[in-house]
């Protein structure tokens, strides 16, 4: 892609980027939505938003708008300090037709009738958190399509309290699920168990990005 875009005369970057766990905390379209606001709001998971501002700085740079990362970084980081890149989100949503009060409280985002904090069943170094399994358990959920016919549930998901690397004590919060059908919550918190895999030793951090 990189190839195709300097062939029609663009400047381009390819970042690769981790996809072995989730990034953020939050699974499924409402939560991962206010994850964004909160982010935006300087409140968001670290490793979300130094990923996107890393990204940001590259696209700084692509623009013309920042001579290098360095600078881009620091123009991301000032944007959300000052608040603009929240108010940009808000600029968006309105010429586009959409209904700004979600985006200043985010409340009104629909909510799941149940709401299950899942707990470690034991103590140890968090190896694993296939990423996979938990979009696939997500559209268990509702959150996605397994074929083009199914209905999208806005309100379900998940959300993942760790990463790769954390030290996890018996008891403590592994996950919470969010979800409209019981059923469907009861498989999901298998599949989302099954996911996260243990390991007695330090396990290293995955990157964010390899090149």
């Amino acid at each position: 892609m990189v190839d195709i875009g300097r062939m029609a005369g663009r400047e381009v970057v390819a970042l690769l980027s981790d996809m072995n766990q989730p990034l953020g905390y939050a699974v499924g379209n409402s939560l991962e939505v206010i994850e964004a606001i909160e982010t935006l709001q300087d409140r968001g998971p670290e490793d979300f938003l130094e990923h996107c501002l890393h990204v940001s700085a590259h696209m700084l740079v692509l623009g013309k708008r920042a001579q290098d990362l360095s600078e881009g970084r620091s123009m991301a980081e000032r944007s959300i300090a000052d608040g603009s890149a929240f108010e940009k989100l808000r600029v968006l949503v309105q010429v586009q037709g959409g209904d700004v009060s979600y985006i200043d409280d985010t409340s009104k985002f629909p909510r799941a009738e149940y709401i299950e904090v899942v707990m470690s069943p034991r103590n140890g170094c968090l190896a694993q958190i296939q990423a996979r399994s938990i979009g696939e358990a997500s559209v268990t959920l509702g959150a996605g399509r397994a074929k083009k016919s199914d209905s999208i549930d806005h309100a379900v998901g998940l959300i993942i309290h760790h990463k790769v690397g954390d030290q996890v004590e018996q008891g403590e919060p592994l996950f919470t699920i969010h979800a409209n059908d019981e059923a469907k919550l009861a498989e999901a918190r298998e599949v989302v168990l099954a996911a996260h895999q243990f390991s007695e030793y330090p396990v290293e951090r995955l990157p964010l990005f390899y090149e």
